[in-house]
C-alpha cells in the first residue's frame, strides 16, 4: 500500500478500504443567489476548491474507488429541522422559506442540487443530511461498514463547519481521515487555516491533511491509465 506525503506524518492509502467524500457542494452554498450569499458570505472564497474536487472525483472514478456526496437539507414538512437551527442565520429569510433557488435547504429544491462541476455520477452514494455531521440521522456509517471502508479522503465546504464536524465524528467512529487542504474552503479563510492546524495537532488528534497533488500523483503512479496533474 502506498503512503501519501501528509501532515503530521505520511498517510497510508489502502485502495481496498478508502473512499472520497465530497461535502455539500450545493448550489445554495456555492452559487450567487444561494442561501450562503443571503447570509452575507462572499462565495468567491469557496470557489478555489471546486476544480480541485472535480479532479479528485475524476481520479477516483478512473481508479474505480467509491465516492460519496452529501447535501445538507430538510424534509418539506420541516419535521427534521430543530427550532434552534431554524432561528439562526439570516432573520429575513429562514430555512423552508422561498428564495431565488426555491425553498431554502429543502430536499428536492433547485438550491439543494449539486453544482455541475461536482455533481454525482450514477451509482455514487448521495447522503441527505439534516445536520452538520454527515453521520447524524443518515445511512453513512452503515454504508461504510458494509463496504469495509476504513479511510476517508475528505473534501467540500465549509471547512470549519460541516467538513470539520464530519471529520471529527468519523474519527470518533474509528475512521482514518485525510482532509484535502486545497479541496476544502471556507467563507472565512482564517477559519479554514485554524481548522487545518487543529486537526493535525497533537500528532494528528483528528487525522491528516495533504495537498491534492499528493493524492493525484500517487494515483497516477499506482493506477494504470491515470494522468499526473503535472
Amino acid at each position: 500500500m502506498p503512503f501519501i506525503d501528509a501532515k503530521p506524518f505520511p498517510f497510508q492509502f489502502d485502495f481496498d478500504h478508502v473512499a472520497l467524500i465530497c461535502i455539500d457542494m450545493q448550489r445554495d452554498f456555492c452559487e450567487p443567489g444561494g442561501f450562503a450569499e443571503s447570509l452575507g458570505n462572499d462565495i468567491a472564497n469557496i470557489q478555489p476548491c471546486i476544480p480541485v474536487i472535480a479532479r479528485l472525483q475524476a481520479a477516483f472514478r478512473k481508479a474505480r474507488l467509491p465516492i460519496i456526496h452529501t447535501k445538507e437539507c430538510h424534509r418539506p414538512d420541516l419535521s427534521d429541522l430543530p427550532t434552534a437551527k431554524l432561528n439562526r442565520g439570516n432573520p429575513k429569510i429562514k430555512i423552508g422559506e422561498f428564495g431565488p433557488m426555491g425553498r431554502i435547504l429543502i430536499d428536492g429544491e433547485p438550491g439543494v442540487d449539486f453544482i455541475s462541476e461536482n455533481e454525482p455520477r450514477e451509482n455514487e452514494l448521495v447522503i441527505a443530511k439534516p445536520g452538520k455531521d454527515s453521520f447524524y440521522r443518515t445511512e453513512l456509517d452503515e454504508y461504510l461498514m458494509r463496504r469495509k471502508i476504513s479511510g476517508l479522503v475528505i473534501t467540500g465546504v465549509t471547512t470549519e463547519v460541516c467538513v470539520q464536524t464530519t471529520m471529527r465524528c468519523a474519527n470518533d467512529r474509528g475512521y482514518d481521515c485525510l482532509l484535502v487542504e486545497d479541496g476544502t474552503d471556507s467563507f472565512f479563510p482564517e477559519f479554514k487555516d485554524a481548522t487545518l492546524r487543529a486537526v493535525v495537532a497533537q500528532g494528528g488528534i483528528v487525522g491528516w491533511t495533504c495537498r491534492s497533488d499528493a493524492i493525484l500523483d500517487m494515483l497516477a503512479r499506482e493506477v494504470p491509465g491515470q494522468v499526473s496533474p503535472a
